[in-house]
C-alpha cells in the first residue's frame, strides 16, 4: 500500500552527504511505490512536493544569532530561551501545515534530530512527533557528541529532550557501528545500521558530456592527470594530504581537482588550502561552476556539471579524511571504478575495511611506499582494472540500493503492517 512520506530536514539542496543520502532513500521508496515530500529551510526539489520555511535553515539569520549564544557557552539568557522557542512554534506551524497539505503517513527526519545546527527545528519535530504520535524514522549521519564545537554548549536539557528523542513511535537509523553503540550508550536509543548506498545493481552510464567539454571546463589540457578530491572544503577532510599526494608524484601533469564549495564551515580552510598549494608547486583547481546532485529529482540543473559529470573524467580519488561517518566519496569511486587513496578514519577500519577492499591506504600521513604505489596504479591499466573489478563487486554485495530497499522495506511494515 503506498504512503505519503515527508523528509524533513534543515537543508536539502547542493551536494551535501545529508542532502545526498536522503535523495537516494526517497528514489528507491518511489520504486517501491510510495509517493515522497520535502519539508526545509532550503530546497532545490519539486515545487509541487515541496515545503518550504526558510526558518528552518540553519544558516537563516535567527537560528545564527541563537547558535551565537548557546555554543562555547555554559549558560543562556532568558531571552534566548524565548526566541528558541517562539521559533520553534513557527516551525512546528509549519510542520502540521506540511503534514496536512500533503496527507504524510510517515516522516523521514534527516539529521534534524541528531546534531543541533537548528535547536528550534529539533525541538519543533520532537513535539510534533510526541503529540500526533506520527509514525517517524531518524535517520542519523552525526552526533552532536562526535563534534568538539557542540561540546560547550547552554542547551543540554534541550539535547537530552530532543537530539534524538526517545518516543515510542520512532525508529532510530545510524551509518556506523560506532554510534549504534554511544547512541545506546547515552541514551537507552536501539538503532539499526544503514550504511550509505549507491545503485550498484546499474553501472553508471557513459556521461553525457563529453571528454574534452568537461576537461574544458575545469580548465585541464587533454593530457592532464586529473586527480580528484570529491569533498566539501572542511578542515576534517584532510584535503592537505591530496596536496602532499600531488607534490611528492612530481609529474607536472597532475592537476589536484576540489569538486565541492567551501562555506559551511567557513571560508579559511580554504584559504590556507591555495596557500599551501602554492608553497608546494601543486596545480590545484576548485570547480567554480556550481556542482549539481545526480540524486535531485529536478533535473533542469541549467548546463550545471554533475558529480556524475565529473567523476568519469578522473584518473584518481583522494580520500584522506580524518573523520567520516560513513564515507559517501568513497563509495562514489569505486562505484564509477576509480582508484582511490584512503585515510583510514575509524568508521573506515571498523565497517568498511573488513569487506575486503582493494585499495591504497595511508595512516594519517603520506609515506614513500604509499605515494609509489599511486605511481604505479597511473601507469599499470593491468592493475587498475583488476582492482576497480575487485572493489565493485565488494560493494555490490554490501552497499547496494537492494540492500537499502530491504531494511527500508522492514521499517515500514513495522510501522504500518505486511500489507505495505
Amino acid at each position: 500500500m503506498s504512503k505519503h512520506i515527508g523528509f524533513v530536514s534543515t537543508r536539502f539542496a547542493g551536494t551535501d552527504g545529508v542532502t545526498m543520502e536522503a535523495g537516494k532513500w526517497a528514489h528507491v521508496l518511489r520504486q517501491s511505490g510510495h509517493e515522497c515530500f520535502w519539508f526545509a529551510g532550503m530546497l532545490d526539489r519539486t515545487p509541487e512536493r515541496s515545503f518550504w520555511v526558510p526558518e528552518a535553515f540553519f544558516g537563516h539569520e535567527q537560528n545564527q544569532w541563537i547558535n551565537d549564544r548557546i555554543l562555547g557557552r555554559r549558560g543562556r539568557e532568558p531571552l534566548v530561551t524565548q526566541k528558541i522557542q517562539t521559533m520553534k512554534l513557527l516551525i512546528k506551524t509549519g510542520l502540521e501545515d506540511f503534514i496536512r497539505q500533503f496527507s504524510i503517513d510517515m516522516l523521514v527526519c534527516e539529521n534534524a534530530l541528531t546534531i543541533p545546527m537548528h535547536v528550534p527545528l529539533g525541538l519543533a519535530l520532537t513535539e510534533l512527533i510526541a503529540e500526533r504520535q506520527v509514525p517517524t524514522l531518524a535517520h542519523h549521519h552525526d552526533f552532536y557528541w562526535e563534534r568538539t564545537r557542540f561540546s560547550v554548549n547552554a542547551v543540554q536539557d534541550y539535547l537530552r529532550m530532543a537530539f534524538p528523542p526517545n518516543l515510542p513511535n520512532m525508529e532510530h537509523v545510524v551509518i556506523n557501528s560506532s554510534a549504534q553503540e554511544e547512541l545506546a550508550l547515552r541514551t537507552g536509543i536501539t538503532s539499526l545500521i544503514i550504511p550509505n548506498v549507491l545503485d550498484f545493481e546499474t553501472p553508471p552510464e557513459p556521461s553525457r558530456r563529453a571528454y574534452a567539454e568537461v576537461r574544458g571546463r575545469l580548465g585541464l589540457d587533454p593530457d592532464d592527470i586529473m586527480i580528484l578530491q570529491p569533498t566539501r572544503v572542511v578542515q576534517r577532510k584532510g584535503i592537505e594530504h591530496a596536496i602532499e599526494l600531488v607534490r611528492r608524484l612530481e609529474d607536472p601533469c597532475c592537476k589536484l581537482v576540489i569538486s565541492h564549495e567551501a562555506g559551511d564551515e567557513g571560508f579559511e580552510y580554504a584559504e590556507w588550502l591555495k596557500e599551501d598549494a602554492q608553497n608546494q608547486g601543486v596545480d590545484l583547481r576548485f570547480i567554480r561552476t556550481k556542482v549539481a546532485d545526480p540524486f535531485n529529482e529536478m533535473k533542469n540543473h541549467a548546463g550545471a556539471l554533475s558529480l556524475w559529470d565529473i567523476y568519469p573524467h578522473a584518473d584518481f580519488i583522494t580520500y584522506p579524511s580524518l573523520y567520516e561517518g560513513f564515507g559517501n566519496a568513497f563509495l562514489e569511486a569505486v562505484y564509477f571504478s576509480k582508484p582511490v587513496l584512503i585515510n583510514r578514519y575509524s568508521i573506515f577500519v571498523r565497517d568498511i575495511e573488513p569487506k575486503g577492499f582493494d585499495l591504497v591506504t595511508m595512516d594519517g600521513y603520506l609515506d614513500r611506499k604509499t605515494v609509489v604505489r599511486v605511481h604505479e596504479i597511473l601507469h599499470s591499466p593491468q592493475r587498475l582494472k583488476k582492482m576497480v573489478a575487485a572493489n565493485y563487486a565488494v560493494a555490490s554485495r554490501h552497499y547496494s540500493y537492494a540492500t537499502l530497499r530491504r531494511w527500508l522495506n522492514n521499517i515500514l511494515i513495522n510501522f504500518f503492517g505486511i500489507d505495505t
